[in-house]
């Protein structure tokens, strides 16, 4: 509910009459990027929708974090994964205060002061302003599936919904309402922390052109991809095990991103808390190369296991970095 109350206040404020001196010409803060864009002469996105119906948004968003929602014919519509649902991998939240670089330590920061979890799937905030999806390294984990998907949004959603999330494939209207959901949530030109002269020169575009400048020019205010390292565990032998790690700052890795799945009654059976008997158990492990070990686990995760479907994703460097690793092993040994 609180976040629907935030999509919806979103979604609204576009429409609140903003000082003169907030707004520039023809752009102004709440513009959304996409419309910017094509304003400027760019290409229309092939997953492009201009679907703005609260209702539609609304199923949206319900699919997003709940899996499943009324369908057109009136009726609950059945779940999309038994396993997961998106925002057990995915915020729906901005979660990089810059967005021009993927950096661990900035995003955990920003997840402690918002209130977010730190998660290892990119958040769905601005996910239809990018043109690259399952980028670098996926490819050693999901193959020739990554091919259609690197390029095209539509396809990186299904093999989100069928490889990733272990459920089906969406039908052609739960595909519509979570298009339209992701495009209320897309980048405005507010999240790109333009200044005053950048407005400026944003606004000096020549009109019923195309920018090419322009275009180029304002595309290096966002990543068009989320970067992904995948990495071997640490050897056993290299390891500070926490030595020189941040305790602290591990707690909050901690309860921001392994409690988001491991907690009791969230997606995996292996559940933990903060009780001494749990982190005694992970610090026993730790210096193993099983699944048990952080060292593994979070630089190899798991595989979907027939009679057990739930698995643990991978850690790539950009979503949590050495040291991120070495304050957590500090928490857990101390």
């Amino acid at each position: 509910m609180k976040t629907f109350l935030i999509l919806i206040s979103t979604l609204f404020s576009s429409i609140f009459f903003f000082p003169e001196d907030s707004k520039i010409n023809d752009f102004n803060p709440k513009s959304s990027l996409t419309d910017v864009l094509m304003t400027l002469g760019d290409k229309k996105p092939l997953h492009y929708t201009n679907k703005k119906d609260t209702a539609i948004i609304k199923q949206g968003l319900e699919i997003v974090t709940k899996g499943r929602t009324v369908s057109p014919s009136g009726k609950m519509s059945h779940l999309q994964s038994k396993y997961f649902t998106c925002i057990d991998c995915h915020n729906v939240l901005m979660e990089d205060p810059n967005l021009r670089k993927s950096d661990p330590d900035a995003r955990l920061s920003y997840a402690v002061k918002k209130d977010i979890p730190f998660l290892s799937g990119t958040t769905f905030y601005g996910m239809v302003n990018r043109e690259h999806w399952y980028n670098d390294d996926y490819q050693i984990k999901y193959g020739d599936l990554v091919k259609p998907a690197k390029d095209t949004l539509v396809n990186a959603i299904h093999l989100c919904t069928v490889e990733c999330s272990q459920g089906r494939a969406f039908e052609k209207w739960e595909l519509k309402a979570v298009m339209a959901y992701l495009y209320s949530i897309e980048y405005k030109l507010e999240d790109l922390k333009l200044t005053p002269e950048d407005y400026k020169k944003l606004n000096s575009y020549k009109k019923g052109e195309k920018n090419t400048a322009l275009i180029k020019w304002l595309k290096t205010f966002y990543l068009q991809k989320s970067p992904a390292t995948f990495l071997d565990p640490i050897p056993s032998d290299k390891r500070e095990m926490g030595k020189n790690g941040n305790a602290e700052n591990g707690k909050l890795i901690y309860d921001k991103s392994c409690m988001h799945c491991h907690a009791t009654g969230r997606v995996t059976n292996f559940t933990l808390d903060q009780d001494k008997i749990d982190l005694k158990f992970l610090k026993k492990h730790m210096g193993g190369n099983k699944h048990y070990s952080l060292y593994t686990i979070t630089r190899k995760g798991t595989y979907a296991l027939p009679g057990y479907r739930p698995y643990m994703p991978n850690y790539t460097l950009e979503r949590l970095s050495h040291q991120q690793l070495e304050d957590l092993a500090a928490y857990v040994n101390n």
